[in-house]
Parts: C-alpha cells; sequence; structure tokens
C-alpha cells in the first residue's frame, strides 16, 4: 500500500516537537499563555495578593524603556538603519502600599548576561523601582 503525501504532512510526521531553550512548559491559566508553570503559579498568587487588598495595579508584562545620557538607547539593526528604542520586560508589576514602592518580577529560571545587564541598566533609568526575581 502506497501513501502519498505533501511535503508538509511528511514534516509534520517526522519532526520533533522543539524543546524551549531553558526546558520550562508553557502553561494557559485563565486564557492568558505563561512561558513556564512557576510563572502561572505565581500570578495565581499575585491575584489573590491584589484580590486581598495587600498590593495593587497589578500588570502583565510590563515594559521599560532604556535611556542614557543623550537620550533613548537605539538599538540598529537591517531592519531598523534608524535604531529602534531597547526595552526590558519584566513578568509581573504592582504597587505594594505596604512598602511604598513599585515593584517589578521576573520569574527567572536561569540568570544570564543579558539579563544581569539589562536588569542593572532598568535600575539605573528607574532608580524607584525594585525589581524582585522569582
Amino acid at each position: 500500500m502506497t501513501v502519498n503525501l505533501t511535503r508538509q504532512e511528511a514534516k509534520a510526521l517526522l519532526s520533533k516537537p522543539k524543546r524551549s531553550k531553558f526546558r520550562n512548559e508553557p502553561v494557559v491559566i485563565d486564557g492568558i499563555r505563561f512561558d513556564s508553570k512557576k510563572e502561572g503559579n505565581r500570578w495565581l498568587e499575585l491575584k489573590a495578593l491584589e484580590r486581598a487588598g495587600e498590593i495593587s495595579h497589578l500588570v502583565r508584562q510590563p515594559k521599560f524603556y532604556l535611556f542614557g545620557s543623550k537620550g533613548p538607547v537605539l538599538m540598529k539593526s537591517a531592519r531598523y538603519p534608524n535604531g529602534r528604542r531597547a526595552t526590558w520586560r519584566g513578568d509581573f508589576a504592582y504597587f505594594c502600599s505596604r512598602r511604598n514602592k513599585r515593584i517589578c518580577e521576573d520569574v527567572k529560571g536561569m540568570r544570564t548576561d543579558m539579563y544581569l545587564l539589562k536588569k542593572a541598566s532598568v535600575l539605573a533609568c528607574y532608580p524607584g523601582l525594585e525589581i524582585v526575581e522569582i
């Protein structure tokens, strides 16, 4: 018996599922996709803290623009010859009234050199911010 498959069908059958770089398993909670189970569980914890009134203004994936003494940090590439603004995204941000501070959380499985560099840059640009690694 001969089965005729298109190239795409054969490729789909033979290819292995792509593993994530850090071996994390994505999870969907409340219709929201999280990069890892750890991150999804932390979201549930923060939602409970918000309902209890311990934190407020909870947001996911807050974006922080990086800037230097001469203005925004620009990353130039073939697609952006004039540069595009460099950013860093945390996993969660909220305001903690007990500490009177805005806190940004980043769920980490591995601290890379790039993460450490961007973290230092964000802290220099936003001195009132506290970054917490979970």
